[in-house]
């Protein structure tokens, strides 16, 4: 069979072409395409080190970053033209670069491997696309930020078990997403650092026998050092399965608010109105104005964790160093980041145009017995009570104003003195869900 039939890569072991499955199969250009920057930001360290090195000449290595600058351009402008033949973001890119250079392009791939060079590649990724979230989430705090300014006392009920629980304000329960997405934040800086060491160098698994400067390439490449073991250098994909974890557990915090949002603005919490541009209509039901912004949020949670299961899961079993089951590493983390980032734009631009009902959260807080702690901890306080016992008196008193369908402050100083006649007229007082609130913002 003629060369011409072989693979290219390793025709010389080879002496058919893979079948039409295999190549099919094997090629991974669809999905890892998207890391053509840094595979051209990778190539271009690597050869000012080669020449550094005197490993490559001068001339050469010129060449080849000429070739390289032309292949960015050709992508940037749309007319390059990737082929599922060739596999790979990294052949596609030689193979265009020997179209343009010649045989110089050949010298690129001097001391260095597929392996260490997409395991370079996938960190670059990771690490911008950190930056990118982190950026977003930075965004969606300062909506969140601006609502809770404004809605410093906008009283509503805080919930437990989805019952009315006590009287808390719109600020303080926007406030814990906010403390939520800044442990996010946190999350994808810790990934960050700790994926911030460089792979080249490693090549297929045990190094390279030219005298390479693998500290220079890391410079050159913004990462902090090289890799000390090269076979963990190839094979781990930790920083992946952190960082799908990081967007997984951003997600979740996305989904819960989302249920909330959805919850609020049912007619029957009615606490928010969700501008038209984030709500969407029913084709048979004209009365109908549903939050699927919020919805999708919520679903896109499942995604989200599957993601980082299907890595998990790739990687559980896989011997040391690289195989080629690490090809599935990619599609997963690159949807994950469109997902999150989608989920966080959507929600920040619903909140944002939220509209909060503050006269049916507080009358919320009202109706539903949200003070009634308030009244034992003022039976403690003021009767010196034990807190078992005035926990007692103060459901008695409640069941009273439910059996009267009237709410707390609603019933009669003689109401509660029936129940314990050492109430006095002050127990208003404990009532007033501001004033509950204000004790509790007193506290540390």
């Amino acid at each position: 069979m003629s060369d011409s039939t072989k693979n290219k890569m390793w025709g010389g072991r080879f002496d058919s072409a893979p079948s039409d499955i295999m190549t099919h199969i094997n090629a991974s250009i669809d999905i890892d395409q998207r890391l053509w920057r840094q595979d051209i930001a990778g190539s271009k360290a690597h050869c000012q080190m080669l020449i550094k090195q005197s490993i490559i000449s001068k001339e050469d290595g010129q060449k080849i970053l000429d070739g390289l600058l032309q292949i960015e351009k050709e992508i940037e402008d749309g007319v390059f033209e990737f082929k599922a033949s060739l596999e790979d973001i990294h052949m596609n890119i030689e193979s265009r670069l020997k179209e343009i250079i010649g045989d110089s392009a050949g010298k690129l791939h001097t001391a260095r491997s597929r392996n260490d060079q997409v395991a370079t590649d996938f960190r670059l990724w990771v690490r911008e696309a950190c930056d990118d979230i982190i950026s977003n989430i930075e965004s969606f705090q300062v909506v969140l930020e601006k609502l809770s300014n404004i809605h410093k006392n906008s009283i509503m009920p805080g919930f437990t078990h989805l019952q009315v629980a006590q009287p808390v304000t719109l600020a303080m329960h926007l406030g814990a997403y906010s403390q939520m997405l800044a442990r996010d934040k946190r999350r994808f800086e810790d990934c960050q650092k700790r994926l911030n060491e460089c792979p080249l160098g490693a090549c297929a698994l045990s190094g390279t026998g030219f005298p390479i400067d693998r500290h220079y390439t890391a410079e050159l490449l913004g990462f902090d050092k090289p890799m000390t073991n090269t076979m963990d250098a190839v094979s781990a994909r930790d920083f992946a399965n952190e960082f799908l974890f990081d967007c997984a557990q951003c997600g979740l915090h996305l989904s819960r608010l989302a249920e909330e949002i959805i919850l609020w603005s049912t007619p029957q919490f009615g606490f928010v109105t969700l501008a038209d541009q984030w709500s969407t209509g029913s084709s048979i039901m004209p009365q109908k104005k549903n939050p699927d912004a919020a919805e999708l949020v919520r679903a896109k949670t499942g995604r989200l964790n599957g993601n980082l299961i299907q890595l998990m899961t790739v990687m559980k079993a896989l011997p040391l160093t690289y195989n080629k089951d690490m090809q599935e590493d990619k599609q997963g983390v690159f949807e994950s980041f469109d997902t999150i980032c989608l989920c966080l734009d959507a929600m920040k631009g619903m909140l944002d145009t939220a509209n909060f009902r503050l006269d049916k959260m507080k009358s919320a807080t009202l109706d539903g017995y949200a003070t009634a702690t308030e009244i034992a901890d003022w039976l403690v306080r003021n009767l010196n009570m034990p807190f078992r016992d005035a926990h007692h008196v103060t459901g008695r008193i409640v069941k009273m104003a439910e059996s009267k369908n009237c709410r707390l402050d609603e019933l009669s100083l003689t109401d509660m003195q029936g129940v314990e006649p050492r109430i006095t007229n002050d127990i208003y007082n404990a009532l007033d869900p501001d004033k509950a609130i204000q004790s509790r913002l007193k506290k540390p």
